[in-house]
């Protein structure tokens, strides 16, 4: 029978799809609806335009079925639409003062029923089961009041969220209008705006259709791609069932895109050892789910692979909302902190195995809200199913010291992913955590994260931020809670030339103290509240001024100067550099010598090849002294906008006077004290030729290589 229809394709207006010729469904292997309000807005903007040319028919693409009988079709392409569809004409029906354009509307995302004949009301679309009866009850079934009620906290999914976003949205845009301008609107949507419906009888190849469809409207996600394919190799059977159990899993991790692109290249690294991947989709199918679907276990891969392993990645993401031991939870939020994540493959990979239960559907890894007792609970039943804890945090202790010691030696992307493929390959060997290659920190890492420390560190606010944070949690033996603002503040002011306090300072010597760990503190709050003072006793004030500072050590620490002088400095660099060292476990070397009282010079010969000059920050006296710059010569900050312009000139001692007669040992220091944050290499140029600064800075670099 249901070879006689065939495939074929017809233009129609939306009045004709919703009618009962067309019962739809959305499969169980589709994508949520992802439609945000930017994109529901959209398209009611585009109807509303084209709306005042009535005559003219608005195509609004194709819609792909799939013949499941008569008059009953799966949407394989076409559901973000449709979807929101219902939502504009459910909007449409509950501004609607008549009650005959009511009943109308209505018939259109809800088959009427018929008491009589004993026929019971049906909606024309029906969404995937996890989302289908919230959809019915609150969108198609008109009960928008209680939707308007909730919140995401009421959402079992994302879907439902967008839904409830899209559904606000989307009524407000239409309650702008008058009743002439809805009648209007509503004609026009049910008569003249069309779709093409492709209808085919291949229900063995719907996943086949579906992959295509990355090619149209919002692109799939790689989640989309493999809960499709991984579908195709299940029994018919068991198709619903492991389709609800993939949204269960995946639907956590969000709607992003990105985000969930992110967990599927680390799940890649951590199952092939692969550093990285090219063409994601393709590289996952033909090296992890193919394997499986050629097996005939794809059961295996979302109950034992998928579901572990996206566990895991929430807990990465909300580690403090955990019911994990709190030494755990320490390091996983500590991790957190860098601003590079190759981290959480191995720690992806130090959760799955040290967890038995992290993929049971009936565990949960999370505290319920309110509950005091969830994570004392949590560690006496131990239902999560824990074992090896030391090896678990042996790994993690590891990871934070390679995270920090990279981040300071500025390793690259590929090198940081080079580690984390070696580290999960050794642990798949079940090496000792002290043999893993990619876990271990080299002496020349040792010697090259200590130098960096000793150094300037101008131009990074979050680095400075995060090794303040933990020299003062070292300090401190514990975590410190952090307030919402939390500022990186020198002690000594960028301008000196006027402040008594600093009279005894020379400009070299403020120079070069300017931008080292020793003149800086956290305060909270925000760094302007400071800038204009130049006294050290009022700077001091300002900066203790906040319970919330004094937390900090190292800030409080400051309370007990009442000059600042160039000892005080030294000794606030050593100690902050110990602490960092003594955290990152770098500062013995392996004849336990002191690393961190050797000096910068003897630092850089242990360092070897890795520390290159490239990396220095290089000053205006040198680039004078190496005559790319000329005393006298005059620079110009153009800033058209505000209507200003900045000038500056070079000054024989290598410094940049403004105007006013103050004077700069660095261009982004000028910048900042001529009224900006901008980087200083960004903004100056040659008054004689326009030269941009920087261009200048690459000659010296390439100069001195």
């Amino acid at each position: 029978m249901r070879g006689r229809h065939g495939n074929h394709a017809t233009e129609k207006p939306l009045g004709k799809v919703f009618t009962p010729d067309y019962q739809l469904s959305i499969p169980s292997f589709q994508r949520a609806y992802i439609w945000k309000p930017e994109n529901i807005l959209q398209l009611i903007s585009d109807l509303e335009e084209a709306c005042k040319s009535p005559e003219t028919p608005y195509f609004l693409g194709s819609l792909i079925l799939v013949r499941e009988g008569d008059t009953s079709f799966s949407v394989i392409d076409g559901q973000q639409r449709l979807v929101s569809l219902s939502i504009i004409i459910a909007a449409l029906r509950d501004l609607e003062h008549d009650e005959e354009w009511m009943r109308l509307l209505d018939a259109l995302i809800v088959k009427p029923g018929d008491k009589l004949r004993g026929i019971t009301s049906q909606p024309r679309l029906t969404l995937r089961e996890r989302d289908a009866a919230f959809f019915r009850e609150y969108v198609q079934e008109g009960n928008l009041e209680a939707l308007f009620d909730m919140n995401d906290e009421d959402c079992s999914s994302n879907a439902q969220c967008n839904i409830i976003a899209n559904t606000k949205q989307a009524y407000d845009a239409l309650a702008q209008l008058d009743e002439e301008e809805r009648h209007r609107f509503a004609s026009y949507l049910v008569n003249s705006v069309t779709l093409v419906i492709v209808t085919t009888d291949d229900l063995d190849g719907a996943h086949r259709i579906f992959d295509v469809m990355n090619m149209r409207g919002l692109p799939l996600t790689p989640s989309d791609v493999f809960k499709a394919r991984a579908m195709s190799g299940l029994p018919a059977a068991a198709v619903d069932a492991y389709a609800s159990r993939w949204d269960d899993i995946m639907d956590p991790l969000g709607d992003d895109a990105a985000r969930v692109e992110e967990f599927f290249r680390y799940l890649h690294l951590i199952l092939t050892h692969k550093p990285a991947t090219g063409k994601l989709i393709e590289d996952f199918l033909s090296d992890v789910l193919n394997q499986y679907l050629a097996g005939h276990s794809i059961e295996a891969f979302i109950d034992g692979v998928l579901a572990p392993y996206a566990m895991a990645w929430r807990i990465l993401e909300r580690p403090s909302d955990t019911v994990l031991p709190d030494d755990v939870r320490g390091r996983l939020e500590a991790l957190n902190d860098y601003r590079h994540h190759e981290w959480k493959a191995v720690a992806m990979w130090a959760l799955t195995h040290s967890f038995r239960n992290l993929g049971d559907p009936e565990v949960s890894f999370f505290a319920q809200r309110g509950s005091h007792s969830a994570r004392d609970c949590g560690r006496t039943a131990d239902p999560l199913g824990s074992h090896d804890r030391q090896r678990l945090g042996e790994i993690l202790c590891a990871l934070e010291q390679v995270a920090g010691v990279d981040m300071l030696n500025r390793r690259s992307a590929i090198d940081r992913r080079g580690h984390t493929a070696a580290a999960i390959r050794d642990l798949d060997k079940g090496f000792p955590v002290r043999l893993v290659r990619g876990l271990s920190v080299s002496a020349a890492d040792r010697a090259g994260a200590l130098i960096r420390l000793h150094g300037e560190l101008q131009g990074d606010p979050d680095l400075v931020r995060l090794l303040l944070v933990r020299a003062n949690e070292q300090r401190a033996g514990a975590r410190i809670p952090r307030p919402r603002a939390l500022a990186v503040v020198p002690i000594m002011p960028l301008d000196i030339a006027s402040a008594a306090s600093f009279s005894s300072w020379t400009a070299d010597l403020h120079d070069y103290w300017m931008y080292r760990l020793g003149n800086m503190v956290l305060m909270q709050g925000k760094e302007g509240q400071i800038d204009r003072l130049t006294e050290y006793g009022r700077r001091r004030d300002r900066v203790l001024l906040r319970a919330d500072s004094c937390r900090f050590p190292l800030t409080k620490q400051i309370a007990d100067f009442n000059e600042c002088t160039p000892a005080m400095l030294e000794y606030r660099q050593k100690e902050t550099i110990r602490l960092l060292a003594e955290y990152w476990d770098i500062r013995y070397d392996e004849s336990h010598a002191d690393l961190t009282s050797k000096p910068p010079e003897q630092l850089s010969g242990d360092a070897g090849s890795r520390q290159t000059r490239g990396s220095q920050r290089v000053t205006i006296k040198q680039v004078v002294a190496a005559g790319l710059l000329i005393p006298g010569e005059t620079l110009v900050w153009e800033r058209p906008r505000k209507g200003e312009r900045w000038l500056v000139t070079v000054t024989q001692e290598g410094r940049f006077r403004l105007e006013d007669g103050s004077e700069y040992a660095s261009p982004t220091a000028a910048a900042r004290a001529a009224g900006g944050r901008s980087a200083g290499l960004d903004v100056w140029k040659r008054t004689s030729n326009g030269e941009k600064l920087s261009d200048i800075w690459k000659a010296y670099r390439l100069r001195t290589r």
